[in-house]
């Protein structure tokens, strides 16, 4: 089911986007990242945690990936 991306943001981190909060940039799987977001850096690229699958984590960490914040 599609929803629209401020609900979609509201249920995963429990707030709608806030002047508070800049993007950041985009993930190696085209996720839009805020500061503030949790990113896991691996290699050159970076990717939004909560839109990793556990495995996915697994893997990267696994790999060297180091869990971040984006400022």
């Amino acid at each position: 089911m599609l929803q629209h991306p401020t609900i979609e943001r509201i249920e995963r981190t429990g707030y709608p986007f806030s002047d508070r909060r800049e993007e950041w940039g985009t993930d190696g799987l085209n996720n839009e990242v805020y500061s503030g977001d949790e990113i896991i850096e691996f290699m050159d690229d970076f990717y939004l945690l909560d839109e990793l699958s556990a495995d996915a984590i697994e893997i990267l960490e696994q790999h060297g990936g180091q869990h971040k914040i984006a400022k």
